[in-house]
């Protein structure tokens, strides 16, 4: 009874610190993984000694295997077909070469500098090529950041954990699974494969198709409530996670397949399916961080040694290296090339990738986790740091910013014309615009849809003006609208 309100506490805590503290993070650049590594701290032994989260708690098995799941799903919900098409010989760099290599040098040097076995040096391997979407989050929602560098990073951080994923699953099998005592039978080893290339994915993508396909027709026919349509996000997630899994299936790779058939399927979605969905799994990844912030983080000091040392300095440039010659090649030049290959952060991803051998019990994974946490732990401050010292140094400002109190966005009265004002006092329907220019009122329409949802929709409001969905203050402010007119927000 004592560990619930523990965990209670715990997502009381990160949704607090990371609402409130949000802004100031965003424009400094500071990573906010460190505060929550702090915050995991302060609450464990090494603090105020009021929780201590280890291998064995239930707590950390189900946060890392959700939070693995949907940061899956949500990278995979965001990706712009359209811009995989468009990018197809950068996105087989970043996701051939510009992964695999690394994952290759990594686990070389796993293998010579600690003596691990190659099964477990494939898992070192894999685990430090995956690159963070927490920390390189903040830096690709800052407007001035370069496109293309924007695109390649999306897209690695969204998809190269779907390349890595299967090397340590393969890995865990080669070691011994979860007795870690015999080899593994021929026949267990074909149905995982099976499970994990085949079943995980196709079962992802047909619960993410079915799903999607599901909604429109509700919500063409019925209606669905915008808050429940963002909750939808996470249900699709969930329902593909556990139909994999129930069927000896990967249930990561079914999340991920389920959010890219989403991604796929040319239908117009509300921007807060995307949002939230994003928004639940960024806060599970910052509960995941608190929960290993108590004590297991922390375990990478422990093994601190020459060899290990050497292994961390190239287990942090290996990416560089190898993606500095293949950006080269593929004609990505100056500063793009640069911004691609230098913002490589290592973070949850690398450490939920090898907690799967803890949780499999594999023997010496746990020792395998804290060389990860000590990869971690300085790629948190290196990287880091050095996005916020870009940051700076470019003045760039966060997409999304304070609205100014004196610039109103809300349809003026609108109780005006609504039959039911208390459930719809923030909506306006194409009649009552109607009526509002009809009466002489300056009437300003705005078009805030996604660009995906706005590219694949042959419906433009007549005379509308384009703003970014992202931030639509910013630029009704820079095109000077007047005050005193009703602007109309639209994103269908």
């Amino acid at each position: 009874m004592e560990a619930f309100p523990t965990t209670v506490a715990l997502i009381g805590i990160v949704i607090l610190i990371a609402s409130l503290m949000s802004g100031i993070l965003e424009r400094s650049g500071f990573p906010i993984v460190a505060v929550f590594l702090a915050v995991g701290a302060l609450l464990g032994p090494y603090g105020l000694g009021l929780v201590d989260i280890g291998f064995e708690s239930p707590e950390l098995h189900a946060l890392a295997m959700l939070a693995l799941a949907l940061v899956l799903f949500s990278d995979a919900v965001t990706i712009d077909a359209t811009e995989v098409r468009t990018r197809r010989p950068l996105l087989w760099r970043l996701l051939g070469p510009g992964t695999i290599f690394p994952a290759a040098l990594i686990a070389l040097s796993a293998r010579f500098l600690l003596g691990v076995s190659w099964p477990a040096s494939a898992i070192l391997g894999a685990a430090l090529a995956s690159t963070d979407p927490v920390l390189l989050r903040s830096v690709l929602r800052f407007r001035g950041f370069p496109k293309l560098p924007r695109i390649a990073l999306r897209i690695e951080t969204g998809m190269n954990d779907v390349v890595l994923l299967p090397v340590v699953v393969l890995s865990i099998l080669a070691l011994g699974g979860a007795t870690a005592a015999a080899p593994v039978p021929g026949g267990e080893v074909a149905r995982a494969i099976v499970g994990l290339f085949i079943l995980g994915p196709a079962l992802g993508a047909l619960a993410g198709w079915f799903g999607i396909i599901l909604l429109e027709r509700i919500r063409s026919r019925w209606g669905v409530r915008r808050d429940y349509e963002s909750l939808y996000a996470i249900g699709i997630a969930l329902s593909a996670f556990a139909l994999a899994e129930s069927v000896g299936g990967s249930g990561f790779l079914a999340a991920f397949a389920a959010g890219f058939m989403v991604s796929s399927q040319d239908v117009e979605l509300c921007d807060c399916f995307l949002e939230y969905g994003e928004a639940t799994a960024e806060m599970l990844l910052l509960l995941t961080f608190v929960a290993l912030g108590t004590s297991l983080i922390w375990t990478g000091f422990e093994v601190i040694d020459f060899p290990t040392v050497v292994f961390v300095m190239i287990a942090l440039v290996a990416r560089t290296v190898v993606l500095y010659p293949v950006l080269t090649r593929a004609h990505v030049a100056g500063r793009d090339r640069k911004l691609i290959a230098l913002f490589g952060p290592r973070g949850l991803s690398s450490l939920l990738l090898t907690l799967l051998p803890v949780f499999a019990g594999v023997a010496g994974s746990e020792r395998l986790f804290s060389i990860t946490c000590l990869v971690v732990l300085c790629s948190v401050v290196l990287h880091g740091t050095g996005i916020a010292i870009y940051l700076r140094r470019n003045h760039l400002e966060p997409a999304v910013v304070k609205a100014p109190r004196e610039l109103p966005l809300a349809v003026s009265e609108p109780a005006r014309f609504s039959p039911e004002p208390e459930e719809f006092e923030d909506r306006i329907t194409i009649e009552e615009v109607r009526q509002l220019q009809a009466s002489g009122e300056d009437v300003i329409l705005l078009d805030a849809r996604a660009e995906r949802n706005r590219r694949n929709s042959d419906v433009q409001a007549a005379g509308s003006i384009r703003v970014d969905p992202h931030d639509p203050v910013r630029d009704a402010t820079e095109l000077r609208l007047s005050q005193r007119a009703t602007l109309v927000v639209y994103c269908a």
